[in-house]
This record gives C-alpha cells, sequence and structure tokens, in this order.
C-alpha cells in the first residue's frame, strides 16, 4: 500500500491513485510486490534536518530512501523535497510534474536494488526511469 504525507509543505499531491498504480506496476515489473511505501512530501529544510541527523550529511538533496523491504516486498519511507524537486525542473528544463516522478520512481528502484554511484550505475537508473515514466504515461 501507499501512503502519501506532508511535512513542513504546504504542497498537494493530487494523483495518488494514478502513482500508486503505476508504482505497483513499477514493483510488478521487476518481479517484486509493493509492501509499504511511505512517500512524504517535505521542504528543503525538512529533508536537510533528516540528511544530517539520520545520514551525517550536512547538504540538501530531492529525495532521502530508508530502505525497510523483505525479500521480494518493497517497503520503504520516500522523503521528497518538494523545493529541490522544484528547483531541479526549473535547472534541468522539465515539468514539475515530471520532476517529480522521475523523483518517486527513483525512490522506489532504489527499494528495488538499482544504485546511482558510478557512471555505469547512473546510465542504468536514468534509463530505468525513462522507460518507467513512459509506462506512467499508459495510465494516463
Amino acid at each position: 500500500m501507499v501512503r502519501y504525507f506532508f511535512e513542513d509543505t504546504p504542497f498537494q499531491f493530487k494523483p495518488k491513485r494514478l502513482t500508486s498504480s503505476w508504482l505497483k506496476m513499477v514493483a510488478e515489473s521487476e518481479i517484486r510486490k509493493l509492501g509499504d511505501i511511505n512517500v512524504i512530501f517535505c521542504s528543503d529544510n525538512y529533508i536537510l534536518d533528516i540528511n544530517q541527523k539520520y545520514l551525517q550529511h550536512d547538504y540538501f538533496t530531492d529525495i532521502i530512501t530508508f530502505d525497510y523491504c523483505e525479500g521480494n516486498k518493497l517497503s520503504g519511507d520516500l522523503f521528497i523535497s518538494v523545493d529541490s524537486v522544484r528547483e531541479n525542473s526549473i535547472y534541468y528544463h522539465t515539468a514539475f510534474e515530471d520532476e517529480l516522478n522521475r523523483v518517486i520512481v527513483h525512490g522506489l528502484l532504489h527499494l528495488i536494488g538499482y544504485d546511482d554511484h558510478t557512471e555505469e550505475d547512473i546510465a542504468q537508473m536514468r534509463s530505468k526511469e525513462n522507460y518507467y515514466l513512459e509506462l506512467r504515461k499508459s495510465l494516463l
């Protein structure tokens, strides 16, 4: 089950049902089951606090993923900074909604086991993101 929460942000997220269906499709495409996924939309300051407190990182980021997976069942918390997503959409010249969906699927891909530490990892992650963003369009 995918649940959506809002911390320290006035942001409203409307396509909950569509996004939940999409994430279930992504999980099934990767031979996984969707467990409990919490998507927490927050501000830059909120995610910075989490980054400092739990990861000992002192910088802003667009997403922090906490993995609670067991076996092939995907469970975790996806903390998403709406502020950083908005800034990234401007920087990359993309629509805010497209960038937000990219970050959401990016977090799920981390839970599946994809990483983004090396150039090769990053290329594979981008390829998967692009594939699943196209798949999402089939649900519209």
